[in-house]
């Protein structure tokens, strides 16, 4: 099928890419900005709480984050070949990796419900319904309101990062992108990788310092 011609208030198809390729990096400022934000309140909340937050942290299911960030590091891998094969024009090759990055968002999610399973069971809940005996300090109260709302944000984040890569994969099935015109399916990789980083940056603040 033969590739879509460009909008006509571009002058040309680089031009295009070149606007989406803005856009998309305005787009992952304000979600940085966003995740910036409840950084700052963590770290506000762990400053008067330290004590508490290092025995919640020390109390937390590192296994089931250790395990999701090799799951997503894993997926950045595979989403940057995606984009290295459609460039050379291998979109089989490029359909089997977005299919497989798809499925590693999906593992993800699976072992997160495990994760809140198991929180739920314990009592570690966000606000006032925390009622964990182990541990029945306000801090700890606070640690796992923050996990709550920025592992729940991330999640979000990922559910929509697999639905943007399922219908990645639709359009390269359907031969919509070539080598050389590309441009919203480097923007779909781009959205995943923020996905992958900002749980980079989630993982050694809720799991291990």
């Amino acid at each position: 099928m033969p590739a879509p011609s460009h909008a006509e208030q571009y002058s040309g198809y680089p031009r295009l890419a070149e606007t989406l390729r803005f856009g998309m990096w305005i787009f992952l400022a304000s979600e940085t900005l966003l995740f910036a934000g409840l950084f700052a309140l963590y770290a506000s909340y762990r400053a008067m709480f330290r004590a508490d937050f290092t025995q919640a942290i020390q109390h937390n299911t590192l296994a089931y984050g250790t395990v999701n960030m090799y799951v997503l590091l894993t997926s950045s891998f595979t989403v940057a070949l995606s984009l290295a094969t459609l460039r050379r024009n291998r979109p089989r090759v490029t359909l089997a990796l977005l299919l497989a990055t798809a499925a590693l968002g999906g593992v993800f999610l699976v072992v997160k419900a495990l994760e809140y399973a198991e929180h739920v069971r314990n009592g570690a809940l966000p606000g006032p319904f925390y009622h964990w005996q182990a541990l029945p300090t306000f801090g700890a109260n606070r640690f796992f309101t923050m996990y709550w709302l920025m592992t729940g944000l991330h999640a979000l984040h990922v559910m929509a990062g697999v639905v943007v890569v399922l219908w990645l994969a639709r359009r390269t099935h359907r031969r919509r992108y070539t080598a050389a015109r590309h441009a919203t399916f480097e923007m779909g990789t781009l959205y995943w990788h923020l996905v992958d980083v900002m749980w980079l940056f989630l993982w050694p603040i809720l799991y291990l310092a």
